[in-house]
């Protein structure tokens, strides 16, 4: 094992954990700005299909989109459970509704491979890679691919 990989199987991945549906999932801490739980969201005509709404956050107006659907899945009634994971992508402050926030993870980079190639097939270019932890897999997402510049520009007209 040369020095590099030493050094990165030695790196600590800081994750805030959360579920959609059956999986786990894992976003860097750094992306994340706050937790919240649900709120009011307004509906916004003519947004894309997987944007909920918007909601006033202490007086900023942000995006929520429902990661249920934009993984295709269907959509679930919120409950005690469901966040808001407050994140910044490309300089744009967006909210992605989850079913529930797990903990604050740190697993060594050296646990992490690619995804799969089945996994990695055109709508998942934003799995950045699958965390193998004892008892469970963690699905990584990189959150700057996980919304398109067209998803982008749409967001930004709401």
């Amino acid at each position: 094992m040369n020095e590099t990989q030493r050094k990165q199987d030695d790196e600590l991945l800081q994750l805030v954990t959360f579920s959609i549906g059956e999986e786990e999932f894992g976003v860097e801490i750094l992306k994340v700005q706050e937790i919240i739980r649900t709120m009011e969201i307004t509906k916004v005509p003519r947004a894309p299909e997987f944007v909920e709404g918007v909601i006033n956050l202490r007086g900023k107006v942000i995006p929520i989109i429902d990661l249920r659907r934009r993984f295709g899945l269907d959509s679930k009634k919120h409950d005690k459970h469901t966040r808001i994971i407050v994140i910044e992508i490309n300089n744009m402050i967006v909210g992605f509704i989850v079913d529930s926030v797990s903990e604050v993870l740190r697993i060594p980079a050296g646990t992490v491979e690619p995804p799969p190639p089945v996994v990695a097939g055109m709508e998942s270019d934003y799995i950045s890679g699958v965390g193998k932890l004892q008892d469970r897999l963690l699905i990584l997402l990189d959150l700057d691919r996980l919304l398109s510049h067209e998803d982008m520009s749409a967001l930004g007209t709401l």
